[in-house]
């Protein structure tokens, strides 16, 4: 019952993303960017999704797990952070990716004003492409996790149905497929989230058994403030929020996300956008947060236990077999509705951006779909780092690389092609240095990264007025 109720959601998916090439054009611009035809509410629910990874389900069901009430700071931060960004970039790069007819996010970056920055365009791809696949390769690690632990299936055989089901619709109907799939996929990544939480809270006794069992778990677990900050609770705690207020912030850099955004049919509705996306947002993460805290009296703590497990096991101990598929399949969207945009980002940047005499080639943007989907399952299957840590080394990277650059774009402001590829190393060069001498607990990567990538163009600001 558990594999047939999965495979009936799967099912759903493929169908709706295949469905979907009923309205190709049969151009690479409709394939990798819907030629700009998508309605807010299909932007939106595809957002929270492709956003939503199996980094919420496995990643920060595991950092709740292990963390405790304090988990709630990156849920307020980020949130906040991505809410913050949405009030200037979304439409702007909307109006602006239009203008230039930009099909990839490197190539919107690189015209911005009506420019055009060769050498940014291609270094912008090369780390796309890199960083983008990396990212995707966590998203099917997380499904393969997930799969292993409820049919004890090998940890490859997961990477290997996730990567075949993207590719179906995917090479079927692009980016288009992509966000009908997507959105689908969000209905079911949440409505099986409350199913798990309301089921755990039952199973414990209900909320005041709950509330009292977490308080009892240890003195640091049902505290407010993160308990592992290295400095005192005032300034750590102001260090964690400015990290995670720019981990939210970063999205912008997320090209697989702001793909969406370029997709979307008229700048002026993106209010609307924003409307159903923060509320999705929203009650998403905070049951994700209380099914990892629920986890976390269901499943005490033991040697050996893998956090990031928490999810499945929990589903397996306390649902029926029909339910223990729903959570299944809404963990596989998650990963699926990630990894799918993530790897068609890819696919642009190869044919747009580093090869661009293939750009009207309709046929190589769908060859390198496939090439990129290969790659990402070969990292998953042979990579042995969490998904958390796969999941941040990959954003981070492309939030610190791209975020700096946009924002300064966004607010209006201009600088030349050698200005923004300063502007794009020295917030990567930082974020890997913060990385390197293990800064990361004082003040989370994202925000020196971003913050750093911006000083190249204030320099010049200052240097232009000065002489």
């Amino acid at each position: 019952m558990i594999f047939l109720s999965f495979g009936l959601f799967l099912f759903i998916f493929v169908a709706i993303g295949l469905l979907s090439a009923l309205k190709s054009k049969g151009t690479s611009a409709d394939y990798l960017i819907a030629s700009h035809s998508e309605k807010p509410w299909l932007i939106a629910f595809s957002a929270v999704a492709t956003n939503n990874s199996g980094y919420m389900f496995i990643g920060m069901i595991g950092y709740a797990y292990t963390s405790g009430l304090s988990a709630i700071w990156i849920m307020i931060c980020a949130i906040t952070g991505d809410f913050c960004a949405s009030l200037f970039v979304h439409k702007n790069l909307r109006i602006s990716s239009g203008k230039s007819h930009a099909i990839s996010f490197p190539e919107a970056i690189s015209k911005w004003n009506g420019t055009e920055y060769p050498i940014l365009r291609v270094v912008g791809a090369m780390i796309v492409v890199v960083f983008l696949s990396v990212y995707a390769a966590a998203q099917l690690q997380a499904g393969g996790k997930a799969l292993h632990v409820l049919f004890g299936w090998n940890f490859a055989i997961g990477p290997i149905i996730g990567a075949v089901i993207v590719l179906c619709y995917c090479y079927a109907g692009g980016i288009r497929a992509s966000i009908w799939s997507n959105t689908a996929q969000s209905f079911v990544m949440i409505a099986s989230m409350i199913i798990l939480f309301f089921a755990a809270l039952n199973k414990i006794g209900g909320p005041a058994e709950m509330l009292n069992g977490l308080q009892n778990v240890s003195p640091d677990y049902f505290s407010i403030f993160p308990h592992d900050l290295l400095f005192n609770k005032g300034v750590g705690l102001a260090l964690f929020i400015v990290g995670w207020f720019f981990g939210g912030f970063g999205i912008v850099g997320q090209p697989h996300i702001m793909s969406s955004f370029m997709a979307m049919n008229k700048p002026e509705n993106i209010g609307r956008v924003r409307l159903y996306y923060y509320s999705w947002y929203v009650i998403f993460f905070a049951f994700t947060l209380a099914t990892g805290l629920a986890a976390r009296l269901l499943l005490p703590m033991h040697e050996g236990f893998d956090p990031e497990l928490a999810l499945p096991i929990l589903s397996q101990q306390i649902l029926p077999e029909f339910l223990i598929g729903l959570i299944l399949a809404g963990l596989f969207s998650a990963t699926m509705s990630s990894a799918d945009s993530q790897i068609l980002g890819c696919s642009a940047s190869i044919t747009n951006d580093l090869f661009p005499k293939k750009r009207s080639s309709y046929f190589a943007a769908k060859a390198a779909t496939f090439v990129v989907t290969i790659m990402a399952l070969l990292v998953a299957i042979t990579n042995s780092q969490s998904v958390f840590a796969l999941v941040n080394i990959g954003w981070l990277a492309l939030a610190c690389s791209f975020s700096p650059i946009i924002t300064i774009y966004a607010l209006g402001k201009k600088m030349s092609q050698q200005t923004a590829l300063a502007c794009m190393m020295t917030g990567f060069t930082t974020m890997m240095l913060w990385r390197f001498f293990n800064l990361g607990p004082a003040v989370y990567e994202a925000a020196p990264g971003i913050l750093a990538g911006m000083l190249p163009y204030l320099v010049q600001q200052i240097w232009r007025k000065r002489y």
